[in-house]
Order: structure tokens, then C-alpha cells, then sequence
């Protein structure tokens, strides 16, 4: 583990170009010259406070911390597995295999079952997270992309502006809502987690995370991760960004991204 103490404050904070950025979704790049500062939706200052290790061969479909362990889901067809992971290390702890054609997408925990969902297939799966025995499966419309959860729903992404609410009984959509930024739809929307009554997406293809109201589906925020992953831990087989978690008992954010070799913990600080 490295723990960055004592940088420059260049080094420290990772420059965010916000909503006018190059990676911002269009909708918002084309909104922001029009709007005044009172206006724009906040940005948000990553602060690294520690790096970890990452298996580089992990394509990062969903993670979540729960029970003080770090779970994470992978993908690519006859890829994509299920697994615990050692948060210093890296190192894999166990993992549960999903067979072709099934390409592994987000996951969540709930009570005493994990659930994950697959891109294309509209099926899902339950395990008991203790033992990843598969329980149960699951069938759904549309495709897979992210999940979380309140700690009474299930949270779905699929790739669009909708983010839906399912029963987690019987997957059923009970609530529907529609990301928005200044009134306009915000899309791709990937990998999900609930972080103090927020639901933080990461927006594909993008280095942004919409920070959503869940009550009315608002962004609040956009947190700018990009440059985060700096060239000396680069391998040259990365993919986007993709994948939060957070430690609800101390308080902690980690990211990373798909086939990156670090996993980070960050803080934020509203841009001046």
C-alpha cells in the first residue's frame, strides 16, 4: 500500500476540467458556456489519500465493499467472474467463475445475498455471498449494466439516462427515474453505488461520476477523475474508468477502473 502524505499540492489534487471538460458528456459540454457560475452543476477535487494494488487482468464491472471486504465483479465473455480481494495486496482472495456466454456486469449485496447481472443475456444471478453458492437466477429486459442498492431495493443501470428500482425478491421494477443535469437527460450510465444518500454513476466512456439525488434524479455533482491513473502505472492495456465503492463504517471511496493497476481511495473538495 501507498499512502501519498506530504505531496505538492499539484501532485495531491487531481485537476478537473468539470462540466466544460474534454470528457464531460456532450449534454453538459454544450450547456455550459450558456450558464451562469451560479448555475453550472458543482465540480468536485479528488484528493488521492492511499493506492492499492489492482489485478490488471480484472475488466472492472461492478465493486462494492461490505463486511470490511472488497468484492468485485468482472467481465468479458467466458472472462467474468465474482471475487473477494484483498485490498492491500491485490491478491484474490476467491472467486466464482461465470461461464460463456454470460458477460459479468455489476454487483450488490443485500442482506445475505449477492446479486450480479450480465450485459446482454437479461439474466441475473443470486449467490450467498459467504460461500458464493449460486441460490438463484433471475430475468429482466433490456441489458445489464450496474447495481446498488438503498438497503431495501435494488438500483439498476442500463446504459441509458433510467435508473430503475427492483424488488429484490422478485427483480420487479418498482420505481423508475431519469438522471438529468440542468434539465437535460445525462446517458451512459454505468456503474453504481449509494454513498450517504446519493447515487453515484460512472458515466462510460467519460473520467466523470454524476453524484444523483435519488429523490429526483438530479446531478448535484460531478466528481472529474481525470488523470487519476498517471502514466508510470500504466500498462497500455487500460480501459475506462469503471467501479466505486465505499466503507460506510469509516467513511472511505475507492475507485478504479477497468484493467487498471491501482485502486485508489479519494477525497473530495468542492473546486473554487
Amino acid at each position: 500500500m501507498t499512502i501519498r502524505t506530504g505531496l505538492p499540492a499539484a501532485a495531491m489534487i487531481i485537476s478537473l476540467v468539470g462540466a466544460c471538460g474534454r470528457d464531460a458528456p456532450a449534454a453538459n459540454r454544450e450547456r455550459v458556456s450558456a450558464q451562469s457560475p451560479a448555475e453550472r452543476t458543482p465540480v468536485y477535487v479528488a484528493e488521492v489519500v492511499a493506492e492499492w494494488p489492482h489485478d490488471a487482468g480484472a475488466f472492472t464491472q461492478g465493486l462494492q465493499w461490505f463486511d470490511g471486504r472488497l468484492f468485485e465483479s468482472t467481465g468479458q465473455e467466458g472472462r467474468s467472474n465474482i471475487r473477494e480481494v484483498d485490498l492491500r495486496t491485490g491478491r484474490v482472495i476467491r472467486k466464482h467463475d461465470i461461464p460463456a456466454p454470460y458477460f459479468g456486469e455489476g454487483i450488490v449485496l443485500l442482506g445475505d445475498d449477492l446479486y450480479q447481472i450480465t450485459w446482454q443475456s437479461g439474466i441475473g444471478f443470486v449467490y450467498d455471498w459467504k460461500s458464493f453458492t449460486r441460490k438463484r437466477e433471475f430475468k429482466y429486459e433490456g441489458e445489464g449494466w450496474g447495481l446498488t442498492s438503498d438497503g431495501r431495493s435494488v438500483i439498476m443501470s442500463n446504459g441509458s439516462s433510467e435508473i430503475v428500482y427492483r424488488d429484490p425478491t422478485t427483480f420487479a421494477i418498482t420505481r423508475r427515474l431519469v438522471a438529468t443535469d440542468n434539465g437535460q437527460p445525462v446517458s451512459k450510465l454505468n456503474e453504481l453505488e449509494w454513498i450517504k444518500g446519493e447515487i453515484w454513476a460512472n458515466v462510460w466512456e467519460s473520467d466523470q461520476i454524476a453524484r444523483i439525488d435519488p429523490a429526483t434524479g438530479k446531478v448535484t455533482g460531478w466528481v472529474d477523475l481525470a488523470g487519476l491513473l498517471p502514466a508510470a502505472d500504466r500498462h497500455g492495456n487500460e480501459d475506462v474508468l469503471n467501479g466505486i465503492a465505499y466503507d460506510t463504517v469509516n467513511d472511505r471511496i475507492f475507485v478504479t477502473g477497468k484493467n487498471w493497476a491501482k485502486l485508489y481511495e479519494i477525497k473530495l473538495r468542492k473546486r473554487s
